[in-house]
C-alpha cells in the first residue's frame, strides 16, 4: 500500500500485483465452483456463499446505476446542444482551479447538475419501478424527452411519484455516493470536453440496466 506505483519487476507493486493476480485466480476458481454448486441446489449456509450474493448485490447498486446514470447523461446532454450550453455557462462560472466542496453538492439545483435529493416513507411492501412511474403521463408530460428543467421544482411532484433512491427504512444507502460521484463526473466533463454523440439512434438494451447496444461511442473534444 505505501510503494511506489512502479510496474517493474524486482519492486515491491510489481511483486504485490503478481501477488494479487495469483490470490484472484485462486478465488476464481473457488467461486465458480460455488456457483455451480448453488445452481445445482447445494447448500447455501457457509460464508462464501452469502458473500457472493451479497456481493453481486452490491456490485449492481454500486456500480452499475452510477455508471448508467453517467452514461445516459453524456448520450442525452451530448445530443441537446441548449442544455449543454447552460451546463457550460455553470461550469465556466467556477473560478479556474476551483475544487468542489461538499456545500456545492449539496446546493446544486439542475443550472447546476442536479441529482435530486428526496426523502419519503413507503409504508407497504410492493414491487415498484422508478422507470414505471417516470412513464406516467399523469405526472411527467412528455416522458420520453429528455428535459432536466421538469424537476426544477421537487415539490410541485405529488407523494411517491419521483423516488429516484427510494425512501424509509430501504432508502438507498449510497444515495449520497451516487450524488456525489455522479455531479464530480459532470462537473469535470462539463469543463474540459465537448462531445459529440456518433450513433444518435443506437438501440438500447438490457434487461436490469440499460445499456447502449453499440456501447455509446462518442468523439471528444478538449476546449
Amino acid at each position: 500500500m505505501h510503494s511506489l506505483i512502479i510496474n517493474f519487476p524486482g519492486t515491491t507493486f510489481y511483486k504485490a500485483t503478481k501477488a494479487a493476480d495469483a490470490l484472484r485466480m485462486e478465488l476464481r476458481i473457488v467461486i465458480q465452483e460455488k456457483k455451480a454448486a448453488m445452481a445445482a441446489g447445494g447448500p447455501m449456509h457457509d460464508i462464501l456463499s452469502h458473500m457472493i450474493m451479497a456481493n453481486l448485490g452490491l456490485l449492481t447498486a454500486g456500480y452499475s446505476t452510477v455508471a448508467t446514470a453517467m452514461t445516459f447523461f453524456m448520450k442525452y446532454v451530448g445530443e441537446r446542444p441548449d442544455i449543454y450550453a447552460k451546463q457550460m455557462d455553470i461550469a465556466n462560472s467556477k473560478k479556474p482551479g476551483y475544487f468542489l466542496e461538499w456545500e456545492d453538492i449539496n446546493k446544486m439545483n439542475y443550472a447546476g447538475y442536479t441529482i435530486p435529493k428526496v426523502i419519503i416513507y413507503i409504508i407497504l411492501q410492493v414491487y415498484w419501478t422508478v422507470s414505471t412511474t417516470n412513464m406516467n403521463l399523469e405526472y411527467f408530460p412528455n416522458p420520453e424527452k429528455f428535459d432536466p428543467s421538469r424537476y426544477d421544482d421537487l415539490n410541485a411532484f405529488p407523494a411517491f411519484t419521483f423516488v429516484p433512491f427510494g425512501g424509509g427504512p430501504r432508502m438507498c444507502p449510497g444515495k449520497e455516493y451516487a450524488r456525489l460521484a455522479i455531479l464530480t463526473f459532470v462537473n469535470n466533463v462539463v469543463k474540459r470536453f465537448k462531445w459529440e454523440v456518433l450513433l444518435p439512434k443506437e438501440k438500447i438494451t438490457g434487461d436490469m440496466m440499460p445499456t447502449p447496444e453499440k456501447g455509446l461511442p462518442v468523439r471528444l473534444t478538449r476546449h
